[in-house]
């Protein structure tokens, strides 16, 4: 069987494959916000209760994906008014996000372990998850109806998310060894979101002028 045939359309919009995605991706969202856990104690406890949409980054990011499946597996017979905003919303949500925050953790536990952080069997597990949002969002963006103002709105919230984060200090953990280094992760950070914007943002002008 040719390799292509596992990027094709027919494969990757196949139901039982869309469901197994949606399973995988419902199952990490949970575990996700589990593994937030203690920081999202720690929010309420000593920052403020409403920081705490802004805490949750990654398995945010997996839900948008999650619920973007929805709509290829249960496809809207209308696609206009609010159902066409809400859908487009979610899915640039989902598109940015994804890449964004399936690039950054993956760099940032590779930097840790570069500065001296032990890498631990979760380390190899959460690189792979988190490579695999950003690839699995790559490969469904040419069938979600993303529009150019609702990736522009989900980039808004990247930008609002960074600043939330380090204006409050309310960032992922980072790996002990990049506790002295939070200025040189928030430029990186600030720049990964731009980056997470503009290759959607190409990829959808390549898409129309196809």
């Amino acid at each position: 069987m040719n390799v292509s045939f596992f990027f094709s359309k027919s494969f990757l919009l196949n139901r039982s494959f869309l469901w197994l995605l949606f399973v995988c991706n419902l199952l990490g969202t949970i575990y996700g916000y589990i593994w937030y856990d203690a920081q999202l104690r720690w929010t309420v406890e000593v920052k403020a209760g409403w920081m705490i949409p802004f805490v949750p980054d990654s398995p945010t990011a997996s839900l948008f994906f999650t619920l973007a499946l929805l709509y290829l597996l249960f496809p809207p017979p209308v696609h206009r008014g609010f159902i066409k905003w809400s859908r487009s919303i979610i899915e640039a949500l989902a598109v940015v996000c994804s890449i964004k925050y399936g690039i950054w953790a993956t760099a940032i536990i590779i930097w840790g372990a570069i500065e001296g952080d032990t890498l631990t069997w979760q380390s190899y597990m959460l690189m792979a998850s988190h490579l695999a949002m950003a690839i699995e969002v790559l490969l469904y963006i040419r069938f979600f109806k993303v529009m150019k103002t609702t990736l522009a709105l989900a980039f808004a919230w990247l930008l609002l998310n960074d600043t939330m984060d380090y204006t409050f200090s309310i960032y992922p953990w980072l790996p002990t060894t990049l506790h002295n280094q939070v200025n040189a992760v928030k430029l990186f950070t600030y720049a990964l979101s731009t980056l997470s914007f503009i290759v959607p943002f190409m990829m959808i002008l390549k898409k129309k002028e196809a």
